[in-house]
């Protein structure tokens, strides 16, 4: 009998308040020198709970998995969460670590810079993910990797468990702040992802660092058909080390060795999917943005949200980075994410009908 799930997705991962500063047109200034922006913003932020909102947005059912703070900044998050219908039963409170906070200082060019308080993020861990909302889902989504180290090492065995049941699952790494871009669950974690979803930096990097051979482990998991993707996998890695990729296809194609479809947004120039075999490409959609803040994390909840719906990888694509430029038309990263319809829209003014 087919496994039956109350959740369109699960998301799991951070959530933080967000200080959106700019943009800012001077080097920033030390010594107590104070420089004026034009705009300001207090905003949900967290690359997993911006995805989160803009996939209810896009009308999928979706439960968030995470810890927050016993303090004003985690009731913050909580109730952005609950006012745009994401479900925070699994919301955790820790009851000595403060929640996350960033602060973003965007600049007139669209580059920004990111300062992060960690917070509860070094103690979320696989504890943290009720087992029985990880089985309520059909498709779970996990984010910002190397900032949630204890997740990170169990991602393989989460993964593992939701492949099991028939789920699919995807993973936006974001940026890695050491630098190091290969911690030792990586290749294993790749090998039940079925869709890693960088940025064209993010993937440069990952690929460069998987192009040194890891071992990949599946003694945490015993799902016959999880074993077998970890096995091609760890041929496919190996076959593939070595050559440190130079674009973003190779790239692409280098990370697709490990068992993933690997999705690399490029901004306003589109997007790139990689199945091992394929290369397909997307065009962006034309914006004039007024804040790129969180455009890759509602491109990741539009890709999901079409992957669920049946479509093809082309047409997710394409809906996909429609979602991350409408969500440009507003300072912060959820308050412009788009509707389902308002996407299928933009996509029809630009020639695309899906």
């Amino acid at each position: 009998m087919p496994h039956t799930f109350d959740f369109d997705l699960l998301v799991i991962g951070d959530a933080n308040p967000d200080v959106v500063l700019g943009p800012l047109d001077a080097p920033l200034s030390f010594g107590q020198h104070e420089q004026l922006v034009d705009s300001g913003l207090l905003t949900l932020g967290g690359s997993a709970a911006i995805m989160a909102c803009g996939a209810a947005r896009l009308g999928l059912k979706v439960a968030f998995a995470g810890r927050i703070g016993d303090d004003d900044a985690g009731r913050f998050v909580r109730t952005a969460l609950d006012e745009r219908g994401v479900d925070t039963t699994a919301l955790r409170v820790d009851p000595t670590l403060a929640t996350p906070l960033t602060v973003v200082l965007t600049r007139p060019d669209g580059d920004r810079a990111i300062l992060t308080s960690p917070g509860t993020l070094t103690a979320t861990g696989p504890q943290d993910v009720p087992e029985s909302l990880l089985h309520a889902a059909r498709h779970v989504h996990a984010a910002s990797y190397f900032l949630l180290p204890q997740l990170a090492a169990a991602l393989p065995e989460l993964f593992g468990a939701a492949c099991a049941r028939g789920a699919t699952t995807s993973l936006d790494t974001n940026d890695d702040p050491s630098g190091g871009w290969a911690p030792d669950a990586l290749p294993a974690t790749l090998a039940v992802t079925d869709f890693l979803l960088p940025n064209a930096q993010e993937a440069l990097a990952l690929s460069a660092a998987a192009a040194v051979p890891s071992a990949v482990s599946s003694s945490a998991l015993s799902s016959s058909a999880v074993s077998s993707r970890i096995t091609s996998s760890r041929a496919a890695s190996s076959s593939a080390a070595g050559t440190a990729p130079d674009s973003i296809e190779a790239a692409a194609a280098a990370l697709a060795a490990h068992g993933t479809h690997v999705i690399v947004k490029n901004g306003a120039d589109g997007a790139v999917a990689h199945d091992g075999s394929t290369v397909l490409r997307t065009d962006g959609i034309p914006a004039r943005p007024v804040d790129t803040v969180g455009a890759g994390d509602s491109f990741d909840a539009g890709f999901v949200a079409a992957h669920l719906r049946g479509l093809s990888t082309a047409d997710a694509l394409a809906l996909a980075a429609a979602c991350g430029a409408l969500s440009t038309r507003a300072h912060g990263g959820t308050p412009a994410q788009p509707t389902w319809d308002e996407a299928m829209a933009a996509l029809s003014r630009n020639g695309k009908n899906l």
